[in-house]
């Protein structure tokens, strides 16, 4: 078994994705190209981005659908050909560093009962997105992040559970929710706990997934030792009529 299976669903961000694929390619040099498999499933892109990613990066496999089945359902039809240890399902719009796979990878293996990993994100001005770490989005902690209440008390338990803020942004701790953006897995734990819900076409299957890890009784991680880029929004940004 390959030690690491990456997977990125696009749609009409060539631009984005290209960059992104490089960023992915620098960081499997530190790992071994042996141990690590790539996954571009393409749901129906009309700006080209199937004919570069068979030109320029030709060691990548390729699922090429016929229409825009969504998120789950497209990252499920990798996650079923997958032969690595840890799975890791990544935005097109990301930059990933090049120690994220060897670090996330060490940590994992020192961590058995570790079953999803989530890293800080930052936009592409630098600014850290706080959707990096997550609680359980009970009723009163969606209304306080919906309503903005949230911005009031950015450090209150109380007010900012949804993006756990009892925890600090620059340690590494448990957590509740991963973020679709960046979703590092354990393939033991999705073979027990089941894949991505496709009863969700897009948002809100990142949570489902994490809390079902949790259920099966594995843990959640937010590891700091490694960050990425999250040009956050462009990979959900409508290319075409």
């Amino acid at each position: 078994m390959m030690k690491l299976s990456v997977i990125i669903v696009s749609y009409n961000v060539e631009g984005f994705l290209t960059q992104c694929l490089v960023s992915v390619e620098r960081a499997i040099s530190q790992v071994g190209a042996d141990q690590v498999e790539v996954f571009v499933v393409d749901n129906d892109s009309v700006d080209g981005t199937c004919e570069i990613v068979k030109r320029k990066f030709p060691w990548i496999k390729l699922i090429e659908n016929k229409e825009n089945t969504g998120f789950a359902v497209a990252n499920n039809q990798a996650i079923e050909l997958a032969k690595g240890e840890y799975i890791l399902l990544l935005n097109p719009d990301t930059v990933v560093s090049e120690n994220t796979f060897k670090a996330c990878i060490e940590y994992s293996d020192n961590n058995t009962k570790l079953g999803g990993l989530g890293v800080p994100m930052y936009d592409g001005g630098g600014t850290y997105l706080p959707e990096s770490k997550r609680g359980i989005p009970t009723p009163w902690a969606s209304m306080c992040r919906i309503s903005g209440i949230y911005r009031l008390a950015p450090k209150s338990t109380k007010l900012n559970s949804y993006y756990a803020a009892h925890l600090d942004k620059d340690q590494t701790s448990q957590i509740d929710i991963l973020s679709g953006a960046f979703m590092w897995m354990r393939a033991e734990a999705l073979e027990q706990v089941g894949v991505l819900d496709e009863d969700f076409f897009m948002y809100g299957e990142d949570i489902d997934l994490s809390w079902r890890i949790i259920k099966g009784g594995w843990e959640n991680y937010y590891f700091t030792d490694t960050q990425i880029i999250h040009y956050k929004g462009e990979s959900t940004k409508k290319g075409s009529l």
